[in-house]
């Protein structure tokens, strides 16, 4: 791990908001699954040979996941901090293919599905302090940490449910899109650190990054500025950076503005 990264400290989130955002976000999909038809469950997304109905179970398994990791014996040790997180995600991915495939076969009923996990992550909420480690698929966690990065999961699964079945509209909350927001944005500073660069996505998130002369007065010299949903979708290659600029989707001045080969953050 570059030392850059280990030197990161996150920003601090205010835990009773990060739960309701994950409750809110997985109610939101929940209400959302519950009024789709076979043809749409069978219609393609934008990932690989997911088809609809693969990402909806795709979802419960992400957010079903704490319940299950709160009920299993504490792990000694965090091994994964919440600035890591993203830079892990790639390593698991085939086992998360196999996985999601797997509950999407093995699920009938898609509606008690989602009442089942929405029960057991409310359970597993009110049970547990966000300071109880878990072992998440990366490496053992903080809850409150890991809860942190359901936020990022739900959004941006709900965006690539509505980039699906544009007709559903799922609604984002504001919280958890604001969470998922400047976690990313953390990540590009941690993967890129610096202060030449201020990449600006209001009104969630403000970051420096980029070797090189530090702005401290003024307007600087190189700056970035999108909205929450194209960062999103840049950070996680749901998005390309040329196609977001000559969309103007993303605004970018000085020389050091080019953040293409930085992104995306998620594999």
């Amino acid at each position: 791990m570059p030392p850059a990264r280990k030197r990161a400290r996150a920003r601090s989130y205010d835990s009773a908001k990060i739960r309701t955002a994950v409750l809110a976000q997985f109610g939101h999909v929940q209400d959302a699954v519950g009024t789709l038809t076979p043809e749409q469950l069978a219609l393609p997304t934008r990932l690989g040979d997911w088809t609809v109905r693969e990402l909806a179970a795709h979802i419960t398994l992400n957010v079903g996941a704490v319940a299950r990791k709160v009920a299993l014996p504490e792990p000694r040790a965090v091994e994964v901090a919440l600035l890591d997180w993203p830079f892990t995600t790639a390593e698991r991915a085939d086992e998360i293919n196999e996985d999601t495939h797997a509950l999407a076969e093995a699920t009938r009923d898609l509606g008690a599905l989602y009442e089942r996990t929405a029960t057991g992550l409310a359970a597993a909420l009110a049970a547990a302090s966000d300071d109880r480690l878990v072992q998440a698929r990366m490496g053992a966690m903080r809850l409150g940490d890991h809860l942190v990065t359901r936020t990022v999961e739900l959004v941006v699964h709900t965006d690539d449910l509505n980039a699906a079945v544009p007709a559903l509209a799922v609604p984002y909350d504001r919280q958890a899109l604001a969470a998922c927001v400047r976690l990313l944005a953390d990540a590009l500073a941690v993967k890129a650190p610096g202060g030449s660069v201020e990449v600006r996505i209001p009104p969630y998130a403000v970051v420096q990054c980029v070797e090189g002369p530090r702005h401290t007065r003024g307007t600087p010299p190189n700056v970035v500025e999108t909205d929450p949903l194209t960062w999103v979708r840049l950070a996680t290659g749901r998005a390309g950076w040329a196609e977001a600029l000559d969309a103007a989707q993303v605004s970018a001045s000085g020389e050091r503005a080019d953040l293409s080969g930085l992104l995306p953050l998620l594999g």
